[in-house]
C-alpha cells in the first residue's frame, strides 16, 4: 500500500461506519424551503436554519439580481484594497440602525466573525472566559487568540462569578463570551446576570447571537434587544446566513470596535469581500424586518404549535426556549437510525451526535420556520410518531 492511499483516513472512515454514524451528504434540488426535493424525493424540511423563509424570498431575489447587473458577480478584492463597495457600507449603516448600536462590521461568514473578532480584541495578558457549551467557532476563535482561556459551567452564574473573582487581578482585560441562543438545546443565555457580573468586575462581554438574530427581540433584533441590554454588551455577533437567509455575519458595537477591526480582522483583511448580489439581498431582508413583525410572529406561532404537538405525542423535547426543538434520543447509532427512517418516511431532520454534542446525548434538532403550514407540521408529527414507535423511541 502506498503512503498516498491515506490508510489512516481510510481506517477512521471505517470506524465511522462500524459505529453507525457514517453519513452521505444529502443533495438538495431546488430552493431551501419548508418542503424540498432531497435526494430525488419530496420531504418536509425540519433541518434548515432558514427561520423566516427568506432564502427564496422574491423581494430579496429581485434585489440580488439588480445589484449583480450593476456591480457584477464578485467584489474582486478584499475590502482594504478595492472590494469595499458603497452598498456594503450602506448595509453596515442599516445593520447598526437595526441593532440599535453605533456601528456594525460585516464579515464573509458567521464563523469568520468569531475567528476574526476574538483574535483581534483579546491579546496576551487577557483572559477569555467561555461558556462550556459555546459554538465551535467561538472555541476556534479563542484558540487563535494569544489570550489565556478558561470555561465556566453552562449558564451557571455562580461558577462564572467564581472564575472571574479568582482571576480578575491577574489579567488586563477579561472577556466573557457566550452564545445568545445555544444551538443544540435552544436555551437562552442569562444575559442580564452575565452583564451584572461583568460590570461588577469590570469585564467585557461578547455574545454570539447566531440563533437569536432574526428570532428574538423586536422583529428579530436579537437576544440583546430581547433583554433590553443595548449599550451594555461590548460585542454582539450576528449571522446573515440563518434567519436572514443569505451568507455572511457581522459584529455590532462601538465606533472604536469598528475602527480596530478594519485594521486587525484577519478574515476581512485576507479574503475577498461579500459578492454584491448577497449584499443587496441582505439589505432587503433587514428592510423587511424593519417594516413588520409578521415574519417573526409567524415563526413563533409555528414553533409553539409544533412543540405542543411533539410533547403531546410523548417525545422528550428538552427545555428549549426558542424555535429550536431537540428530540432527545441518546445513543449515536440510534439517533442516526431515527434520522434515516424519518427521511424514508418523508421528513428530513438531521441527527446530531458526538463530537457536536457529548457522547450519549444524541438528538434530532428540529428547525421549524415561518414558511411551514400547520398541515405540514401535522404531517411531520404523524411521521415522527409512526417512525418513533417502529424503532422504540416512544
Amino acid at each position: 500500500m502506498s503512503v498516498h492511499d491515506l490508510k489512516f483516513l481510510q481506517d477512521n472512515i471505517q470506524k465511522l461506519k462500524d459505529d453507525g454514524v457514517y453519513r452521505r451528504l444529502p443533495v438538495l434540488s431546488g430552493a431551501n424551503e419548508a418542503e424540498v426535493d432531497l435526494n430525488g424525493k419530496k420531504v418536509i424540511n425540519l433541518s434548515s436554519n432558514n427561520y423566516l423563509g427568506f432564502a427564496n424570498h422574491p423581494r430579496m431575489k429581485e434585489a440580488s439580481i439588480r445589484a449583480t447587473e450593476k456591480y457584477g458577480v464578485g467584489a474582486g478584492a478584499v475590502r482594504t484594497i478595492v472590494g469595499n463597495m458603497d452598498i456594503l457600507e450602506q448595509l453596515e449603516e442599516l445593520l447598526a440602525k437595526f441593532k440599535r448600536e453605533e456601528r456594525a462590521f460585516v464579515y464573509q461568514s458567521g464563523f469568520n466573525c468569531n475567528a476574526g473578532t476574538i483574535q483581534a480584541i483579546a491579546e496576551d495578558g487577557d483572559l477569555i472566559v467561555s461558556d462550556e457549551l459555546n459554538h465551535a467557532s467561538i472555541i476556534d476563535g479563542s484558540r487563535l487568540s494569544r489570550a489565556k482561556k478558561t470555561i465556566y459551567k453552562h449558564s451557571d452564574m455562580d461558577d462564572l462569578e467564581r472564575v472571574i473573582k479568582e482571576n480578575r487581578d491577574k489579567y488586563r482585560n477579561i472577556l466573557i463570551i457566550t452564545d445568545g441562543v445555544f444551538s443544540m438545546d435552544g436555551d437562552i443565555a442569562k444575559l442580564p446576570e452575565i452583564v451584572d457580573i461583568a460590570e461588577k468586575y469590570e469585564c467585557l462581554t461578547y455574545v454570539d447571537d447566531a440563533h437569536g438574530s432574526g428570532v428574538l427581540g423586536e422583529s428579530g433584533r436579537g437576544t440583546v434587544d430581547h433583554f433590553k441590554l443595548h449599550g451594555r454588551i461590548d460585542f454582539t455577533i450576528g449571522t446573515l446566513s440563518k434567519a436572514i437567509g443569505v451568507i455572511g455575519g457581522y459584529v455590532a458595537g462601538s465606533n472604536a470596535m469598528y475602527e480596530w477591526l478594519v485594521h486587525r480582522a484577519r478574515p476581512v483583511l485576507f479574503s475577498t469581500a461579500l459578492p454584491p448580489g448577497s449584499i443587496a439581498a441582505i439589505t432587503e431582508a433587514i428592510k423587511m424586518l424593519m417594516e413588520t413583525t409578521e415574519y417573526t410572529d409567524r415563526l413563533w406561532k409555528n414553533a409553539e404549535y409544533f412543540k405542543g404537538k411533539m410533547a403531546g405525542a410523548g417525545f422528550d423535547i428538552g427545555h428549549s426556549e426558542t424555535p429550536i426543538t431537540p428530540v432527545m434520543v441518546g445513543g449515536e447509532a440510534k439517533t442516526m437510525e431515527f434520522s434515516r427512517k424519518l427521511l424514508e418516511n418523508g421528513v428530513f431532520v438531521s441527527g446530531i451526535v458526538f463530537p457536536t454534542v457529548p457522547v450519549g446525548t444524541g438528538r434530532l434538532r428540529c428547525m421549524v420556520t415561518a414558511s411551514h403550514t400547520e398541515e405540514m407540521l401535522d404531517r411531520a408529527v404523524e411521521i415522527f410518531k409512526k417512525t418513533g414507535a417502529e424503532i422504540g423511541i416512544i
